[in-house]
């Protein structure tokens, strides 16, 4: 399913990177931009990948998947974009929420993109090492 997405995405194809999200999808983006629905997604890819993201590629790093029975999966990894040589940790934190139909495809049903902020994270983890995940311990 990630892997079709990033593959609209290297084709800049606004259509079928909106086809992978459920009708009433929501997308969160880094800045913080709100869009509701397959529509509203297809239209804010096909101005970016004419625009700001022209050329762009993903970088994606998967770093949990957990089912929530048979028809739920919550997706939580690192991406980026970039030009050129592909980028050695993604900036990015990441969740997809991906439904099922019984008998149609997954579809992403809810997209939230957090921009990393390495060095308050570093100052945090410094001052209270409590905040440290315990996966990076």
């Amino acid at each position: 399913m990630l892997d079709r997405l990033a593959a609209a995405w290297e084709r800049h194809d606004a259509e079928a990177y909106g086809e992978l999200f459920s009708e009433d999808a929501t997308y969160i983006t880094y800045v913080g931009t709100f869009y509701r629905g397959r529509r509203d997604i297809v239209d804010s890819r096909r101005t970016l990948f004419a625009g700001f993201l022209k050329g762009t590629r993903p970088a994606d790093e998967i770093l949990d998947v957990r089912f929530y029975g048979p028809g739920t999966a919550v997706v939580n990894g690192r991406g980026d974009t970039y030009r050129g040589k592909r980028p050695a940790k993604p900036t990015k934190i990441q969740t997809h929420t991906l439904v099922r139909d019984p008998d149609g495809p997954w579809r992403i049903a809810a997209f939230q993109n957090t921009k990393r902020r390495p060095l308050m994270e570093a100052v945090s983890h410094r001052f209270s090492p409590g905040l440290v995940p315990s996966s990076e311990r």
